[in-house]
């Protein structure tokens, strides 16, 4: 199933959902491009997932249920502000997130992310405090079908494979659809040093298709703790946006 039907009580509508896409003053700390992305969502139990988030930030819940998040895609173009576009270098990289909310702001939290980089995962586990791992991956695109496989470079050896094509466009997200909801996250929120920080990026909104699945083996999400059952209740597909990446900061409220 590619979306889900939307009623007022599907998620929290008292929250500024719009804000986060606000993009900061003053310069970015760096830039990257995210290309080729595939979104696939399973709804889990709040109990499973409430033992895996900090306690201080808050479930986002949509229909009742936490969600857990599987993103495959590629980063192009990654460099700090101050480095020339030819010292930029990409990876293919993997995130399994799920959505929270911390002091009335919503945004993601990252339960693991794959990088095919050493440089990546060091500068994601020191300068982030996020959950990166190394693994072996690569990507193919033939006829308009997209290859994704990932294995985790340690005794785990939790992996993803996935095949699937992007379909027709859908447009960017409007506020309120559920793709605004699973999809629009300008906001990431990590545990530091006992305090939760937040970090943001700026992006235009995904270009969203529709997508496909033609196949899909994964352990990434049982690696982090959760256990889904079944294709995921949404998939979608985005060709990709540019992006400036900010700092880490305490949250502002």
């Amino acid at each position: 199933m590619n979306t889900m039907g939307e009623t007022p009580q599907a998620y929290d509508i008292g929250i500024d959902r719009v804000a986060p896409s606000v993009r900061p003053s003053g310069p970015p700390r760096g830039y990257q491009r995210w290309l080729d992305l595939l979104f696939l969502h399973w709804p889990v139990p709040v109990q499973a997932m409430r033992a895996l988030v900090p306690k201080d930030l808050e479930l986002d819940l949509y229909d009742g249920h936490a969600w857990v998040g599987l993103v495959p895609f590629e980063m192009r173009g990654v460099r700090p502000r101050f480095a020339p576009k030819i010292a930029a270098f990409g990876f293919l990289e993997t995130n399994v997130r799920t959505y929270v909310r911390y002091r009335g702001e919503p945004g993601v939290y990252f339960l693991s992310l794959e990088a095919a980089s050493w440089i990546g995962v060091k500068l994601g586990r020191w300068g982030w405090s996020l959950p990166y791992f190394h693994a072996d991956m690569s990507s193919s695109v033939s006829n308009g079908t997209f290859d994704y496989a990932s294995c985790r470079a340690d005794q785990s050896k939790a992996e993803l494979k996935v095949s699937y094509r992007r379909l027709e466009p859908m447009g960017p997200s409007e506020p309120g659809s559920p793709e605004f909801y699973f999809l629009e996250r300008y906001l990431l929120f990590v545990s530091r040093s006992g305090r939760i920080q937040r970090g943001q990026v700026s992006h235009t909104p995904y270009p969203v298709h529709r997508a496909e699945l033609i196949s899909l083996e994964d352990t990434l999400v049982a690696a982090a703790g959760l256990e889904v059952s079944g294709p995921p209740a949404l998939v979608h597909a985005s060709p990709g946006v540019d992006v400036e990446v900010f700092d880490l900061s305490t949250s502002p409220r």
